[in-house]
C-alpha cells in the first residue's frame, strides 16, 4: 500500500472531494439483492416496475455501498484514515434505479485535533450523490478520523 498523501491538515472545513461516477449495474443490484436484501423490488425489473421505486432498484444499503467505494477510491485509499466511529446520518432521498449513473461530492465541514489523541484529528463531513438527472439519491453526514502529519510539540 502506498504511503499516505493525505493527513488531517488536508481536509479543511470548504474543502470538496469529488465522488464517481459509478452506474448502478442490474447484475449487481440483483446479486447484492440476493445476498443481503432480497426484497422484489431490488430482485426483478418487473418487480421494481410495479412498486412505488419505478424499476429495479438498488438497496439502499447498496448505494451506500457504492457511495462507500467511491469515497474509498476518492481520497480515503490516499489518505491516513483511521476509520470512522460512526454515521449520523443516512438518507436515500431518490431510488438508485438499474442504469443510473451516480456522482457527488464529499464536503469538509469541519476539522478538529482529538484531545484525548493528539497524533490523530477528526473531520466532520456532509456527502451526497446525484442521479444522471440531478436528483438527489443520498445525502449522509459523517465523522472520520486521521492521522496528523505533526502534534505540536513533536518535531517535524
Amino acid at each position: 500500500m502506498p504511503s499516505p498523501t493525505l493527513y488531517f491538515e488536508d481536509f479543511h472545513p470548504g474543502r470538496i472531494f469529488d465522488l464517481g461516477p459509478k452506474t448502478a449495474q442490474a447484475d449487481e443490484i440483483i446479486e447484492f439483492a440476493q445476498e443481503f436484501d432480497p426484497q422484489p423490488m431490488h430482485l426483478s425489473e418487473k418487480a421494481g416496475a410495479a412498486s412505488i421505486l419505478g424499476g429495479l432498484s438498488a438497496s439502499g444499503w447498496h448505494t451506500s455501498a457504492m457511495f462507500m467505494r467511491m469515497m474509498i477510491e476518492s481520497y480515503l485509499l490516499t489518505s491516513a484514515s483511521e476509520g470512522a466511529p460512526g454515521i449520523d446520518v443516512m438518507e436515500w432521498k431518490k431510488p438508485a434505479l438499474a442504469g443510473d449513473t451516480l456522482s457527488g461530492r464529499s464536503i469538509v465541514e469541519a476539522a478538529r485535533p482529538l484531545r484525548s489523541r493528539p497524533q490523530i484529528g477528526i473531520v466532520n463531513f456532509r456527502h451526497e450523490l446525484e442521479n444522471q438527472r440531478g436528483e438527489t439519491v443520498l445525502m449522509s453526514k459523517n465523522a472520520i478520523m486521521f492521522r496528523r502529519r505533526t502534534v505540536e510539540g513533536e518535531a517535524a
